[in-house]
């Protein structure tokens, strides 16, 4: 492995921890800038949508710029600009500003986000193995790194915009000083002349050959199209999934700490631990997750994920005490953390010709859920107190559970079989 790749992923790892400090120093934040400005949780979920609208719409714009310019220029600009943004949703007094620097914050983390992610397909692709799961684990560790910051300086009586501007401060130096490691343009594959059989001259033995194959290409045609219709339904149901569990994560990241504050009186500088918790535990989760896929199968990480996020978000949701709740957002955390990469992984696979496209619709529906999470809660406060409002959660994460057969695949079958004659076998041998 050459020095240039290596030095590569590790400013890919840098950028994507970037990112994860970014949103997180925002998300530690929201308890104090939600006071300062007087807004219900139900405003602040409806500002939480322009974030994410901001977010969508830098994603598309970033997408064409990187296929146009390359990832190497692109990822350090919106790098320099999202932390420069940063400290934007610290300044207002009012929700009309807020709701102004939310959408201008929310623009430049999309288009970091998908330009960082596109490096990191380029790097995986340089390396010939799957890389991306350390990638987004880093992210977390990046939210992590914000819920400590965060936490110093609400502990120190410092305003949010104080805090945001150092953090979007050194972000900007970060952003500038790895731009000179990234890859200057995506890996090639010459695949084309393996894709694209050569064309052969039209001749009367062609033709005939051609003609008395005509039956059997037509059913294999059919066969071909419904092949692909199956593949279709199988591909909106993963991402039906990636919109719950996306949801279930939205949620966490924005409301966690409030819930902390809020519902258990906890200090701003004790609430943000609440975020960090919920983001180390999915750290540890995504640094695990490959090797218990190898062992386990995705299937069961997902279903067993699932009932796990289950179980931790009940907890929050009934328990009156901070400790308890610290526990449940652990769970809740650990549970979802590899959930996501199995369903993607999952699109990928289910038709090579079409990875590209299966895969971004599951992440487009997933990210879709990822905004909703905040503003349906939001929503729900209106009606209930916002503890009681995460028994959606819990419903999201059973169904989750329960339809984590999709993700059944003949090794799983081949895994439980083994599994089934080992009990035989021992069962004979007690006898």
């Amino acid at each position: 492995m050459n020095a240039p790749l290596r030095a590569a992923r590790v400013a890919t790892f840098v950028y994507f921890s970037l990112c994860g400090t970014l949103m997180g120093t925002w998300v530690v934040n929201i308890p104090a800038i939600e006071e300062r400005v007087g807004i219900s949780h139900a405003t602040l979920g409806g500002l939480l949508v322009l974030l994410g609208l901001g977010a969508f719409v830098g994603m598309q714009v970033a997408g064409r710029l990187t296929d146009s310019l390359g990832a190497r220029v692109v990822v350090p600009a919106t790098g320099v600009l999202c932390s420069a943004a940063l400290v934007l949703p610290g300044l207002p007094h009012d929700p009309w500003t807020l709701a102004g620097a939310l959408m201008v914050f929310g623009f430049c983390n999309g288009c970091l986000d998908v330009s960082m992610n596109a490096h990191a397909v380029h790097v995986e692709k340089a390396y010939g193995r799957p890389v991306m799961s350390a990638f987004h684990a880093t992210f977390s560790v990046g939210g992590v790194l914000a819920a400590l910051v965060g936490a110093a300086t609400a502990g120190a009586g410092q305003s949010p915009a104080v805090g945001m501007a150092a953090m979007g401060a050194l972000g900007i130096m970060v952003a500038l000083v790895s731009a000179r490691a990234l890859l200057p343009a995506a890996p090639t594959v010459a695949a084309s002349a393996v894709a694209t059989p050569p064309v052969e001259a039209a001749s009367p033995a062609g033709e005939a050959a051609s003609t008395g194959k005509t039956g059997k290409t037509g059913k294999a045609g059919q066969a071909s199209a419904a092949a692909r219709r199956g593949t279709s339904g199988h591909i909106w149901v993963l991402a039906a999934l990636a919109l719950m569990v996306m949801l279930c994560e939205g949620a966490a990241n924005d409301w966690s700490a409030l819930h902390l504050k809020d519902v258990l009186g906890a200090p701003a500088s004790t609430a943000a631990f609440a975020y960090g918790t919920f983001a180390a535990t999915m750290t540890i989760g995504r640094l695990l997750a490959d090797r218990l896929v190898a062992r386990f199968g995705s299937m069961a990480i997902l279903r067993y994920g699932a009932a796990t996020a289950a179980v931790g978000i009940a907890i929050v949701t009934v328990s009156p005490w901070m400790w308890a709740a610290f526990a449940g957002w652990a769970l809740f955390g650990l549970g979802l953390s590899g959930c996501v990469p199995q369903l993607f992984s999952a699109a990928g696979h289910a038709d090579p010709s079409a990875a590209g496209a299966n895969v971004s619709r599951v992440a487009g529906l997933g990210y879709v859920g990822m905004l909703a999470g905040p503003a349906v809660i939001g929503w729900l406060t209106h009606f209930t107190a916002l503890n009681h409002t995460f028994v959606l959660l819990i419903l999201l994460c059973a169904i989750t559970a329960v339809a984590a057969g999709v993700l059944r695949t003949d090794s799983d079958r081949t895994r439980r079989t083994r599994r089934a004659r080992r009990t035989r076998e021992l069962a004979h041998g007690s006898r």
